[in-house]
């Protein structure tokens, strides 16, 4: 392929385009006007058309310069870009894992789950926090390599989801060192943290129903007839345990971030909240995992 003008023609026309006009273009360049005004007519004779006319004191695009001037754009665009392009080539790889978070899910414990990929030699992870059921949309698209969720994909015509196990973790109660005393008074009383709970008559934090654990804790309650003073219902994980640890009321939350919550939030574990355990699940579009990091979470 043979070019009849040089790219520096180009930038000239360009800077001249930009500029509206010769001589404000010759003192952006640092350049003599007539060398400038040279260049660009190089340009337009190359091209066989005229770039540039007269108006009013300065010079306006023709049909043909607008068109010369998009593509210029793009060009030097591209030009702008290169020399980030060429260190990321000669750089070690990164390593790319886009994951999806099902809004409701512990932070914490996302943190834990995606333990065994946080030493991974230059790791670009990309979280998204979402609904479900966008993200399902967004793995559809393959814009997500996994999506990590409470719950298993639900069956849908035309896609196909698999879950696989992540983890699991026991759910316990907690709550700041001033509400504890209390309650584990009127556990001694009665012998049992459950009745101790209902009859401390403290304040309970929940989740919503939005996620699956509030269907397994309001399966506890009934079991243990247990009627607690409901204070606060949290969609977002991180304000129950934060509005728990101003505290507003007895929470619970997976032992899997106990470690974490402690010391973040100062609370202490009151209770075990005896056969309830919040499931994790790691969510691709294919049954046989190929992103070698999501292998590693799915183990």
């Amino acid at each position: 392929m043979s070019i009849l003008f040089s790219y520096r023609h180009l930038y000239y026309f360009w800077v001249v385009g930009k500029e509206g006009g010769m001589s404000r273009a010759a003192d952006r360049l640092g350049m003599a006007v007539q060398t400038v005004s040279t260049q660009v007519r190089e340009l337009e004779q190359a091209l066989g058309c005229h770039l540039l006319k007269p108006v009013g004191r300065g010079l306006a695009l023709t049909d043909a310069g607008l068109a010369a001037m998009r593509q210029a754009d793009q060009i030097f665009q591209l030009g702008e870009a290169l020399p980030e392009v060429v260190r990321d080539a000669v750089e070690a790889p990164r390593v790319r894992l886009a994951v999806g978070i099902s809004d409701g899910i512990p932070k914490l414990a996302v943190r834990h789950l995606l333990e065994p990929v946080m030493q991974e030699p230059q790791l670009r992870l990309l979280c998204h926090d979402g609904e479900f059921a966008d993200l399902l949309g967004e793995l559809a698209l393959h814009k997500l390599d996994m999506v990590i969720s409470d719950r298993v994909a639900p069956s849908s015509p035309g896609l196909r989801f698999y879950s696989h196990p992540a983890g699991v973790s026991p759910i316990a109660w907690y709550a700041t060192p001033a509400l504890a005393k209390r309650l584990r008074t009127a556990v001694r009383r009665t012998g049992d943290f459950a009745d101790g709970l209902a009859r401390s008559g403290l304040p309970v934090l929940l989740p919503t129903g939005h996620g699956v654990l509030r269907a397994r804790l309001d399966q506890w309650f009934e079991r243990h007839a247990c009627h607690p003073q409901v204070a606060g219902e949290f969609e977002d994980s991180a304000l129950l345990k934060t509005f728990g640890a101003s505290g507003m009321g007895v929470f619970p939350a997976a032992t899997l971030v106990e470690d974490d919550l402690t010391d973040r939030y100062g609370v202490e574990r009151v209770g075990e909240c005896d056969g309830v355990e919040e499931h994790f699940f790691a969510i691709t579009p294919q049954k046989k995992v190929e992103h070698r990091l999501v292998r590693r979470i799915t183990g």
